[in-house]
């Protein structure tokens, strides 16, 4: 009797063909796009060496851009989960007359050139605009051209991630699971606390990294409103942008290189936090 050696399967069976067609298409189309860019931004920040990468990425100016550009996109992007979850409780669970118009309205930072957006909120926060203006006046609260007015524009271009991310859910949630629990005698709270977070948990971690990762890379609705002071509210693709102009392009590559695998960490650690909530939540 012959003992046959165990066969390792790289792919589920499948009745379509072409599995090895488009596995290699879509590994080098990645290449292409993807890998041999950040390869080559990574080369270009190597011929600094390690002291020379070390001594560009750990200046005060660029360690202060870090601070404000991770920073204001991690609040921002809190901010986005609460309110953005709420904004698609709005939109799935009640009607109500312009419904139709507030859910078009959620798209428009997709839409909109992201200057048009920096001018706009610039001015209306400005110390003179419509609502700066008041602020300043009745609580002495100054926005536009500080870190206040960079969280704004951030949340702005965010919040778009987030609702679209958790509205989906919502809509498939089965409202039977609900209404089983009210029938136990579990009140609201229990309810949204048992049911409906596990259910949003993982999509709701899915909008909050796209939209801090969103805000790391801002930079057209951003500037206008920061003031761009260099050790306060000047952000890192700000930066990046000052290096290249100076002809830096090596300090241009070894900060962004440094924001890359900033950027890379932060996404796999809330990558590896939602797929531990999916199978958590799956049991």
């Amino acid at each position: 009797m012959t003992v046959r050696a165990p066969v390792l399967l790289f792919r589920k069976p499948s009745v379509l063909p072409g599995f090895g067609l488009t596995l290699g298409f879509t590994l080098s189309y990645l290449g292409f796009i993807v890998l041999l860019p950040l390869a080559a931004l990574i080369v270009k920040a190597g011929g600094l060496g390690w002291s020379g990468f070390w001594s560009a990425v750990t200046t005060p100016r660029v360690l202060a851009a870090f601070e404000v550009s991770f920073g204001l996109s991690f609040a921002a992007a809190l901010v986005n989960a609460v309110f953005g979850f709420l904004v698609a409780w709005v939109l799935v669970r009640y009607d109500f007359p312009g419904k139709r118009l507030v859910d078009a309205l959620v798209d428009l930072p997709f839409a909109l050139p992201t200057a048009v957006a920096g001018i706009a909120l610039s001015a209306l926060y400005a110390p003179n605009g419509w609502v700066g203006k008041p602020l300043n006046e009745l609580f002495g609260l100054k926005v536009a051209f500080t870190p206040i007015g960079i969280a704004i524009a951030l949340t702005f271009i965010g919040l778009p991630f987030v609702v679209r991310t958790v509205q989906p859910i919502l809509q498939d949630l089965p409202r039977e699971e609900e209404e089983a629990a009210a029938s136990l005698g579990a009140s609201r709270l229990q309810t949204f606390r048992s049911i409906i977070v596990p259910a949003i948990l993982p999509a709701l971690v899915t909008g909050f990294a796209l939209s801090f990762a969103r805000g790391v890379g801002e930079y057209g609705s951003v500037i206008f409103i920061a003031g761009n002071m260099p050790g306060l509210t000047e952000i890192l693709p700000l930066l990046i942008v000052i290096k290249l102009e100076q002809y830096d392009y090596a300090g241009a590559a070894a900060v962004g290189t440094a924001m890359l695998g900033v950027s890379f960490v932060m996404l796999l650690i809330l990558n590896l936090l939602q797929q531990w909530m999916r199978s958590r939540h799956a049991r």
